[in-house]
């Protein structure tokens, strides 16, 4: 499973911070941390896409989502399937979505962050 971070825009954010404890990260730095927070759920995400092997053999596909990053909590939310970017069957689709929705980066930024991620899937080589 090969995956590709497409990028993270960070987004002004007007709310106070006074006495609350956030990160300032960079573009770089906040597209490499929500990787890396993507990351921890590969393999629940390889699961999904073995479960469709099961199905269909040989099935093959990309899955694009974006989302926004909350700037208060680091929640990951409006996690939604990228259609024009996706050819992965649609239970792949919604299984991978409810794999990443919900995960929180830590420590929160002070800046709400917006991301698209694309994972592909190609069947594994057989062992020799």
């Amino acid at each position: 499973m090969k995956q590709w971070l497409f990028g993270i825009v960070l987004l002004a954010s007007s709310g106070a911070t006074a006495g609350c404890s956030f990160a300032v990260r960079s573009p770089a730095m906040y597209r490499d941390d929500t990787a890396a927070l993507l990351a921890t759920r590969e393999e629940q995400i390889r699961a999904c896409y073995d479960a469709e092997l099961a199905r269909n053999p040989g099935a093959e596909g990309k899955v694009t989502v974006s989302f926004l990053v909350l700037e208060d909590s680091g929640r990951l939310t409006d996690v939604v399937v990228d259609e024009d970017g996706t050819t992965a069957s649609k239970e792949v689709s919604s299984c991978v979505v409810e794999s990443i929705d919900g995960l929180v980066l830590t420590p929160a930024d002070q800046n709400k962050g917006k991301g698209k991620f694309t994972w592909e899937f190609t069947p594994r080589a057989p062992k020799a």
